[in-house]
């Protein structure tokens, strides 16, 4: 995994949903949350990860819940 990746979806009210991994010497941190500019970003979900299983959850956001790769929103 690159030193950090962001996969986004685009939310009804124009902002969107974003997932954030940040690789760690020996797991991946994960922040879950929510964006609508102007205002700051919700972080709704902050949680640890294996690499392994951090892989496995990026695979399923992209095929399943329609995420997909996205420059740094903030």
């Amino acid at each position: 995994m690159p030193d950090h990746l962001w996969l986004v979806r685009p939310c009804r009210d124009g902002g969107c949903d974003y997932v954030r991994f940040l690789p760690r010497q020996e797991t991946v941190e994960v922040h879950e949350g929510s964006h609508l500019p102007p205002q700051m970003p919700l972080l709704k979900h902050r949680h640890w990860l294996a690499a392994e299983e951090a892989e496995a959850r990026r695979r399923d956001l992209q095929q399943e819940d329609g995420y997909q790769f996205s420059e740094p929103l903030f």
